[in-house]
C-alpha cells in the first residue's frame, strides 16, 4: 500500500493546466444535464436573493454606493464562479471588508479605492500562480477567530448611527475609540422610527430563522421595512434620499487611473485587501468542503479571486472575496456545481434592471438591521469558548488579534497572531521535549513482538489506520488534513494514532473536528489511539466525544471495538506514517 503522506506530493507532479483548471470545466466534463441545471438555477437564484439585500448594505457601510455592492456581486461573483477552484464558491462583497473599505474611502476617495482594489487583484493572481495559496492555511486557528469577531464588533459600532437614526454635527470617526463618544454626544437625536424600523428587521430576520427557515427572510425584512417607511411616510433615511437610487444597467467598464504616484498611494491598502481576501475567501472554500466532502483548489481559487477583483474595479466595483455565508447558503440549496454562481450572478443582474425603482424606498435603518444580523453571525461563540477553555496560549492569541483588529487594523493583528502563534508552538515543543526527553529522536531496533503475522492486514478493503509521527499544529495541519481527508473516502473505519505525536495544538484540533464531521456524514467510524491527556482533552474540548469517536490506547484494540460491532471482520491495512 502506498500513500503520499505529505499531502502535496500528487500536486507537484501535476501539470500547470491540471492545476489551474477551473471547477466549471470539471464539472461540465462530469456531465451536465438539464436535472442538474435545475439544480444549479433553484440554488442560485436562492443564494442571488440573499446577496440582493447584503451586497447594498454592506456597500453603505464601506462607504461606497450600494450600486458599487451590486457592481461586485454580479462582476465579481460572476468570474469567481466562471474561473476558481471551488466548485460551490459564491464571491461578492464581505463584511469582513467594511472596516478596510470605509478607510481608503475616507483617505483616498472612491478612485483610490478602485485602484487598490484592482492592484490586490493582480497581488491575488500573482499569489496563485506561484502558487502560495497552501501558505495561506499556515494562520493559526485563533487568529482567524480573532480577526472574525474583532471585525464583527466594529461591524455593528458602524451601524449604530442608522440603527438608531442619530444626526451627527460632524462626519462620523473611523476608529472605535474615537466614534463611540461622538455617536454618545449626538444621543438626543435619535430617531424613534428609524430604531423601529432597525429593530423589526432584526426581529423579523430572527423570527423566520426560526418559523421558516428556509424563507429568504433578509430581503422579506427589508422589504416589509420599505413597505411600512413608504406607505407611513415616516421621516426616516432611505437609499432615495441619500444616493438617488440605483441605475438599473451596468456601467461600461473603466480602467482606473494606474500613474505611479497613485500606485503608491493605493499600495499599502491593496496588500491589506489582498490578504484578507486570500484568508476569507480560502476559509470559505475549507466551509465548502466540509459541507460536501469535495476538495477546491487554493491556487487556483487565488488566481479566479484575483481576476474577480480586477473586474469588479474595471466596472467601478470594490473588494470580491468568497463569502462563507452565502456559500453555505449554496450548498444548502443543492447546488450541482460552478454554474448556481454564475446563475446569481445573473439572477442579481436581472433584479438590478427590473427592480432598481423599488430600492430606493428601502430605508437604510433597515439594512442596519441585516448588518447587526452578519456581525452577530461572523463571532464564532463556540469556538471562542474552546480557545478559552484551551489553555491561556490560545486565548493569548486570540485575545491579542481580537483587540488589535479593533483598535489598531487588521494587517498587525494577523502578524502580530501568526508572531504569537509561532512563539505559542516553540513553547510547546520544548514543554513536550523536556516530558518525552527520554524518547531517542530516532527508534532503536526492538525484538519481534512474538505475534504472528496477519495477512489480512494489507489486503482489509475496509479500514485504514494512520499514525501522525510529529507535533500536529498549524503549520502542518493543511497537509495532514488533505491526506486524512483523502484517506477516509475510501474506507468504512478510519483510525488515527496520536501515539508519536507530542502535542496536538487548536488548529489541528479543528482540523480533527472537520474529519469527524465528515466521517459521520459518510458513514465512517472514527477511531483516535493513543492519545495523550493533553490531546485528548482538546479534541474533547473540540466536539470529538466518545459519542462521535472510539478513543482506544492502542490500535489493536480499537480494531477489536470495530471487529466487535462488524462479525467476522478481519484485521485492518499497516499504518501509514506522517512525518
Amino acid at each position: 500500500m502506498s500513500i503520499d503522506v505529505v499531502g502535496g506530493g500528487a500536486a507537484r507532479g501535476a501539470r500547470f493546466v491540471e492545476l489551474f483548471m477551473p471547477k466549471l470545466v470539471t464539472a461540465l466534463r462530469e456531465g451536465y444535464g438539464l436535472a442538474q441545471l435545475r439544480a444549479d438555477s433553484v440554488a442560485g437564484l436562492t443564494v442571488a436573493i440573499v446577496a440582493l439585500p447584503l451586497s447594498m448594505a454592506i456597500a453603505i457601510a464601506s462607504g461606497a454606493s450600494p450600486a458599487q455592492g451590486l457592481y461586485t456581486a454580479i462582476v465579481g461573483g460572476f468570474l469567481v464562479s466562471a474561473l476558481g477552484g471551488s466548485r460551490f464558491q459564491i464571491g461578492g462583497p464581505a463584511g469582513a471588508f467594511i472596516v478596510l473599505v470605509s478607510t481608503v474611502v475616507a483617505t483616498q476617495g472612491m478612485e483610490g479605492l478602485v485602484i487598490a482594489t484592482f492592484l490586490s487583484g493582480l497581488m491575488m493572481a500573482a499569489m496563485g500562480l506561484l502558487r502560495l495559496g497552501t501558505f495561506i492555511k499556515f494562520i493559526p486557528f485563533p487568529v482567524t477567530v480573532g480577526f472574525t469577531a474583532g471585525i464583527a464588533v466594529i461591524i455593528f459600532a458602524s451601524q449604530l448611527r442608522e440603527l438608531l437614526g442619530l444626526t451627527l454635527a460632524e462626519g462620523e470617526p473611523g476608529p472605535l475609540h474615537e466614534k463611540i463618544p461622538v455617536l454618545v454626544a449626538a444621543a438626543p437625536s435619535v430617531t424613534l422610527e428609524a430604531v423601529a424600523l432597525s429593530f423589526g428587521t432584526v426581529a423579523v430576520i430572527v423570527a423566520l430563522k426560526y418559523a421558516r427557515p428556509h424563507w429568504p427572510g433578509m430581503l422579506i425584512a427589508v422589504a416589509a421595512a420599505a413597505a411600512v417607511a413608504a406607505g407611513l411616510h415616516l421621516p426616516v433615511a432611505t437609499i432615495g434620499s441619500k444616493f438617488g437610487g440605483i441605475p438599473n444597467i451596468l456601467p461600461a467598464p473603466v480602467l482606473p487611473d494606474l500613474s505611479l504616484e497613485k500606485i503608491q498611494a493605493a499600495l499599502p491598502a491593496a496588500a491589506s485587501f489582498a490578504l484578507l481576501g486570500s484568508i476569507e475567501s480560502l476559509l470559505s472554500a475549507v466551509v465548502a468542503d466540509g459541507m460536501t466532502g469535495r476538495r477546491h483548489r487554493s491556487n487556483c481559487e487565488l488566481v479566479a479571486q484575483g481576476v474577480a477583483n480586477m473586474g469588479s474595479a474595471l466596472f467601478g466595483g470594490f473588494c470580491v472575496t468568497g463569502t462563507i455565508a452565502r456559500t453555505a447558503t449554496n450548498v444548502r440549496a443543492g447546488a450541482h456545481g460552478p454554474v448556481a454562481g454564475i446563475l446569481h450572478a445573473l439572477f442579481l443582474l436581472l433584479f438590478m434592471l427590473l427592480a432598481a425603482p423599488l430600492a430606493a424606498y428601502i430605508p437604510l435603518a433597515a439594512l442596519a438591521g441585516v448588518l447587526v444580523i452578519v456581525a452577530w453571525n461572523m463571532v464564532e461563540r463556540p469556538a471562542i469558548a474552546v480557545l478559552v477553555r484551551s489553555g491561556w496560549g490560545d486565548a493569548a492569541v486570540l485575545a491579542a488579534t481580537f483587540f488589535l483588529t479593533i483598535f489598531r487594523e487588521l494587517s498587525e493583528a494577523i502578524m502580530v497572531g501568526f508572531a504569537m502563534g509561532s512563539v505559542l508552538f516553540i513553547y510547546r515543543m520544548s514543554q513536550a521535549t523536556a516530558v518525552q526527553k527520554s524518547r531517542p529522536l530516532v527508534r532503536e531496533d526492538a525484538p519481534d513482538e512474538g505475534r504472528a503475522y496477519d495477512e489480512t492486514r494489507a489486503a482489509d478493503p475496509e479500514v485504514v489506520v494512520y499514525r501522525i509521527v510529529g507535533a500536529f499544529f498549524f503549520g502542518a495541519a493543511a497537509s495532514i488534513g488533505s491526506v486524512l481527508d483523502r484517506i477516509s473516502d475510501s474506507y468504512k473505519a478510519l483510525i488515527i494514532d496520536f501515539s508519536e505525536a507530542p502535542f496536538l495544538d487548536s488548529t489541528g484540533a479543528n482540523v480533527m473536528e472537520g474529519l469527524a464531521h465528515k466521517a459521520h456524514r459518510k458513514g465512517v467510524q472514527l477511531f483516535v489511539t493513543g492519545a495523550s491527556p493533553d490531546i485528548r482533552r482538546a479534541l474533547t474540548l473540540h466536539g470529538l466525544d466518545p459519542k462521535q469517536v472510539g478513543y482506544a490506547a492502542t490500535v489493536d484494540e480499537a480494531l477489536a471495538q470495530y471487529d466487535q460491532t462488524h462479525p467476522g471482520h478481519r484485521a485492518a491495512h499497516p499504518a501509514v506514517s506522517m512525518g
